[in-house]
């Protein structure tokens, strides 16, 4: 619970410190998408599982080309799990805090990248759910590519890959579960501009 606390009070720094002090522009707007997750480093076979994430944006202008956008997303995201030859979903939700740091061009086209925490708000195994197999709190790195047209609207890609563990399992026989998630973000987003 403290470290949950000391991540959103740094990212609310981070935003008052760019919207106050440097901001030329402000917008906002929904997000939504589809994820595709799966689990990447230890040895546990898995294949990718199809979620989605929804929720809004911030943007804050610095200059003329960069921007630092905040969001707030809910997210779905795991994998399918080899268990004695049959494969389980294993699903995690999380709201998930990202802060990116962008670089748009004249002609709409952007790249970004910036950390994620997520904090964990449920999560469910087959038929069964479950509150101890994610932790609560998890910490990645994400970039992407996009664009966003005149009005607002926009199209993007994103790449979120785990910085910490998934959980906190005991190694058992020649399986190594220190795996961290792995999720690539395909959204659209609306960002409507306030001021310019």
């Amino acid at each position: 619970m403290l470290a949950m606390k000391k991540t959103i009070l740094f990212f609310a720094l981070l935003v008052g410190i760019s919207g106050g002090a440097y901001a030329q522009g402000f917008g906002f707007g929904p997000k939504a998408g589809l994820n595709i997750s799966n689990y990447t480093g230890g040895n546990v076979k898995t294949d990718a599982l199809v979620g989605y994430h929804l929720g809004g944006m911030l943007n804050f202008g610095i200059g003329n080309v960069f921007s630092i956008q905040p969001e707030v997303l809910f997210s779905t995201q795991g994998a399918k799990i080899d268990n004695q030859g049959a494969k389980e979903d294993f699903k995690v939700s999380y709201v998930s805090v990202p802060v990116m740091l962008k670089f748009k061009t004249s002609g709409g086209f952007y790249i970004e990248a910036g950390p994620q925490a997520s904090f964990k708000t449920g999560e469910k195994i087959g038929s069964q759910t479950i509150d101890s197999f994610a932790k609560n709190l998890d910490l990645a790195v994400g970039g992407g590519i996009g664009f966003q047209s005149k009005i607002g609207l926009g199209i993007g890609g994103r790449y979120v890959a785990g910085i910490s563990k998934v959980g906190d399992f005991t190694t058992m026989g020649n399986v190594n579960p220190d795996f961290k998630n792995s999720i690539i973000q395909l959204s659209l987003f609306w960002m409507i501009p306030v001021t310019r």
